[in-house]
């Protein structure tokens, strides 16, 4: 018989995104870090590598959410998200949160809801370097009534399907 039920060892963890977002960076050494800490050190590795990138290759987006919505930290999300926001824009970040609101799993729904309050960060230039040159952005980029619209439709529907 084949058991039908994702198997746990499987499941995506913090440990996991946060490892993936790391290596995409060449900073995954956490060898010597014991077991229970591994997840926020790579946490703290990439931090400040991630903000100081002009710019995100499109890898990095599925791994920096992921990274987002396991943080068991609501105020260490922010690490994850903040970079996403500067690169990929407000939009397609709160989309991919409301996904996984949608059809997540509920550890999976949780972490969304936590990670939604840092995608309303406020974007600097002088915070990171990903932001444009002459301290403008294209405004499409981080339009996002709708999705804050959808997002509210699905947090009041029980059954989190938001259609």
């Amino acid at each position: 018989m084949v058991d039908e039920e994702p198997n746990e060892a499987e499941a995506p963890t913090f440990l996991s995104a946060a490892a993936e977002v790391a290596r995409r960076l060449d900073l995954d050494n956490a060898a010597g870090v014991p077991e229970d800490r591994r997840a926020r050190h790579l946490a703290h590795a990439v931090r400040k590598p991630l903000l100081q990138h002009v710019s995100l290759s499109e890898e990095f987006f599925a791994p920096l959410m992921a990274a987002a919505v396991y943080d068991p930290d609501p105020s260490f999300c922010r690490w994850f998200i903040e970079p996403a926001l500067y690169t990929f824009g407000r939009r397609r970040v709160m989309t991919a949160l409301l996904n996984y609101a949608r059809t997540g799993t509920d550890a999976e729904q949780a972490g969304a809801k936590r990670a939604w309050y840092c995608a309303h960060l406020p974007l600097r230039a002088d915070r990171s370097p990903a932001y444009a040159p002459g301290g403008s952005r294209n405004p499409a980029l981080d339009e996002s009534h709708e999705v804050v619209d959808k997002w509210l439709e699905c947090m009041a529907s029980p059954d989190r399907n938001g259609a």
